[in-house]
């Protein structure tokens, strides 16, 4: 992984060191408004989180045993899929090790990325077999609920709110939120930051956890996560607050930034699916249930994210 760091930092290197062309305007002071996102909105807060302490993780048990590529159920969902010949998958592209662009390969590549492969490899036998489709945070419901994916696997946390418009399967990853600042800055979590400028994308939880934290955060939200790093490297904002997995993938790539302060919250990464898909639910689940056992997801786990712990344990509400 520190070989594949390298070689991305490399490429960003090469891009900030390319030279001027001669016909360039002359560089100005620093008086200069550095633009930020065009979609940038500062948000005021809300008085609650919404659903706090509800867990609503648990899916639809699977059918056992899991249909073999080739042979899936007539009429089910998994047919049709497998009648087009490809899963239509609605992923990330802007977050360093979880769902991302190779700037040298153009593939798209990560932990989502390849557990988006390992479905399609159950469903159609071969994990090449996948159209993706770029997603922001706020893009992921309306996705699923036109058609225009099959499955979402995009860093999503389950909540109770979400499991109204789609299904999900059961969790996947345990992140939590927590905060990325400048090193050396003196922040030490979200709660040194009243009145401060705090960066998360729209329709996220994760903005819907700053929005209410009691210290008082100014909340700001962009379409994608990497537009926070960049406003947080022009001093737009003052932190980024996020799952953990995201803003590892930023330290990694800024070691300017460091991830700071305790975890605010338990993030459950689910799959997401139609509402009203149960049998495309019921499959996802059953094939996540093998990756576990056979060691495919610490397999997964260990070439992105490092030494696996155990995966989350399924929980199943039928």
């Amino acid at each position: 992984m520190r070989a594949r760091l390298g070689l991305v930092a490399a490429a960003l290197l090469a891009t900030a060191c390319a030279p001027v062309p001669s016909s360039a305007p002359p560089i100005g002071g620093d008086s200069a408004v550095r633009p930020g996102p065009a979609e940038a909105t500062v948000l005021p807060r809300e008085a609650q989180e919404p659903t706090a302490g509800q867990d609503c993780t648990a899916s639809l048990r699977p059918t056992r045993p899991l249909p073999a590529p080739g042979a899936m159920p007539q009429g089910s969902t998994m047919r049709r899929i497998a009648e087009r010949g490809q899963l239509v998958v609605g992923v990330d592209q802007n977050t360093y090790l979880m769902g991302f662009r190779d700037p040298f390969t153009g593939e798209l590549q990560g932990f989502d990325v390849d557990l988006a492969r390992e479905v399609a490899r159950s469903l159609l036998g071969d994990p090449t077999r996948v159209r993706f489709r770029v997603l922001n945070s706020d893009q992921r419901l309306p996705a699923l609920e036109t058609g225009e994916v099959d499955v979402v696997v995009r860093t999503m946390t389950i909540t109770c709110e979400r499991w109204r418009r789609v299904n999900f399967s059961t969790s996947y990853y345990e992140a939590g939120q927590r905060v990325l600042v400048p090193k050396d800055s003196g922040i030490t979590g979200l709660t040194a930051l009243s009145g401060r400028k705090v960066c998360a994308t729209t329709g996220s939880s994760s903005l819907a956890h700053v929005r209410a934290h009691p210290s008082g955060p100014v909340p700001v939200a962009v379409p994608n996560w990497t537009d926070c790093l960049v406003m947080l490297q022009q001093g737009q904002v003052d932190a980024i607050s996020t799952d953990d997995t995201i803003l590892a993938g930023f330290a990694a790539q800024d070691p300017y930034t460091e991830v700071v302060g305790p975890r605010l919250t338990t993030e459950s990464y689910g799959i997401g699916v139609a509402k009203g898909a149960d049998d495309l639910t019921r499959f996802v689940n059953g094939v996540l249930e093998r990756e576990r056992a056979d060691g495919t997801w610490a397999r997964i786990h260990r070439k992105w994210l490092g030494a696996p712990p155990a995966p989350p344990a399924p929980e199943y509400r039928d």
